[in-house]
């Protein structure tokens, strides 16, 4: 007997109505946006207002049906596959790099921020999170998903909150890690007004028309030797076919492997390995997509392809479109019901607080001392990102940097490799973290241990101001002896840190001299 659908069927709608719920939020999020003052100077992205709509929206519904007006399982795949995705379509632009020794530096210097700026706040919400475990029998490892939900974004966090709820037995931990993404949201937002408005007192000039100047020319939208827009098949459709095929080679890849897990016996492989594969499924994506634009430079140099089949335009939309959607769609997956155990909000509270404060103070030093051209516009679109997204922390930039004449932008494009590469023994952590108490401390000590090899990295670049020199050598003036000493002091990071951040002047030198 053949098995037929009814149309009328809400399995053959549940999809579609799912997308038309999102994008609708979407749209009346970005008309309240741009008709409400307070909305518009807050800077929140239009997609974290529609995920709250949504999340209201939702609730209401519930309490009048008794059921959501979606499968949750959908929200939620559109949250994990839309940060894949999304990577994939960044993967595949390609941009002019900066050439030169300085821009190479802000790019690695970009890379050693994020990373650094990462393991502050891991170290940060560990912290909190095994004090309250002590204190109120809270989850203790809770406090490791700040990094993931404020650096990594909703994705991740949403990834790696399912992983500890499934594996290690999280309550609730999905929407403790979704929870954690909204409120890197709002800590960009409210750290970045702050920024500007206590920069503004100082002489910077906010663009209030940022949002409306774009840079749009023929050469930006599309180049020479790229296929047609439009023949037997649309340009648009090929974007969306190398994303969606990329993202399909990455899940053989990840399936080959969680099968390898499984057929070892190994345990280790089967509980650690195997949800970090599936937990990165970005990397995966990044992977495959440069494998295909491997595969297309090769074929131009054979000369087996002849045209340009990527258009950065186009590509930027679509991950610009995936993006969207997984926050919107992250915000709507919170369950509210969490919010009555103390043992849910009482760490979220805390741990977002924190993690927002410290950010702030750290990201806003670090590019005082390594983008003094551009400090402003280095700090907005780095806090942004590591409390957000990409996306939010060029939102930031854009009010004073519309057309992004700074490096800034491209800093935090460009950094992303190195950032892999310096972050892989933090992320290789997530999967070790939450199987004993025993190891939770044993990850806090490496996470200590990998942060000063940072600071290592960084410290060879802090160059004290000359007053600030004068000021260590003082200390020590009367021999020999206590002048090798004040010499070791003034080539000691922590001084050297102290010192630049109290930014005393005692020992000023004449302007003669």
């Amino acid at each position: 007997m053949t098995t037929t659908i009814q149309f009328w069927d809400f399995e053959v709608w549940n999809f579609l109505i799912t997308l038309s719920i999102l994008f609708a939020a979407m749209l009346l999020a970005n008309g309240l946006r741009r008709s409400i003052p307070f909305l518009k100077k807050s800077l929140i992205p239009s997609s974290v207002i529609g995920g709250f709509i949504v999340l209201i929206f939702s609730g209401i519904y519930k309490a009048i049906t008794g059921t959501l007006p979606f499968h949750m399982v959908s929200i939620e795949s559109m949250t994990y596959h839309g940060l894949g995705l999304g990577i994939v379509a960044m993967t595949f632009q390609n941009a002019d790099k900066r050439s030169g020794k300085e821009a190479r530096r802000d790019v690695f210097n970009s890379s050693l921020t994020t990373v650094s700026t990462y393991l502050v706040q891991a170290i940060a919400g560990l912290c909190i999170t095994i004090a309250l475990f002590y204190l109120i029998g809270s989850w203790p490892q809770s406090g490791i998903l700040l990094p993931m939900g404020y650096g990594q974004g909703p994705g991740q966090a949403f990834n790696w909150g399912t992983t500890y709820m499934n594996q290690n037995g999280f309550t609730h931990g999905s929407s403790f890690g979704l929870s954690v993404a909204a409120c890197g949201f709002l800590a960009a937002s409210i750290g970045g007004v702050i920024y500007l408005n206590l920069a503004a007192k100082k002489g910077l000039k906010r663009d209030e028309n940022a949002e409306e100047k774009e840079d749009l020319t023929a050469a930006v939208i599309t180049t020479r030797g790229e296929i047609p827009l439009s023949e037997s098949l649309d340009k648009l459709t090929v974007q969306f076919a190398l994303v969606f095929v990329s993202y399909g080679l990455a899940y053989a890849m990840m399936l080959s492997l969680s099968k390898l897990c499984d057929i070892s016996g190994v345990k280790f492989l089967i509980n650690t390995v195997k949800p970090l594969i599936w937990g990165f499924n970005f990397l995966f994506g990044m992977l495959a997509a440069s494998i295909v634009k491997a595969y297309f430079k090769i074929g131009k140099k054979a000369g087996f392809v002849h045209r340009s089949y990527t258009n950065n335009f186009l590509l930027t939309r679509i991950s610009g479109l995936m993006f969207d959607l997984m926050v919107v769609a992250s915000i709507a997956s919170i369950d509210l019901s969490a919010f009555r155990y103390r043992e849910f909000w009482l760490p979220l509270l805390l741990v977002c607080i924190a993690g927002g404060v410290i950010s702030y103070f750290y990201v806003r030093f670090v590019c005082r001392r390594f983008f003094a051209a551009y400090s402003d516009e280095q700090f907005l679109v780095m806090y942004g990102m590591l409390t957000g997204t990409v996306s939010t922390g060029l939102i930031l930039l854009r009010e004073i940097d519309p057309l992004f004449k700074t490096p800034a932008a491209n800093n935090v494009i460009y950094q992303n490799l190195w950032s892999i590469v310096l972050g892989a023994p933090m992320l290789l952590l997530l999967g070790v973290v939450a199987q004993s108490m025993t190891m939770t401390w044993v990850t806090l000590g490496i996470l200590v241990v990998l942060l000063a090899l940072m600071l290592v990295l960084l410290y060879p670049q802090f160059d004290l101001p000359q007053e600030s020199q004068c000021e260590v050598k003082t200390i020590f003036t009367h021999s020999k002896r206590k002048r090798a000493v004040a010499g070791i002091l003034q080539q000691s990071f922590v001084l050297r840190f102290f010192i630049s951040t109290v930014r005393r002047d005692r020992c000023r030198r004449p302007a003669s001299s």
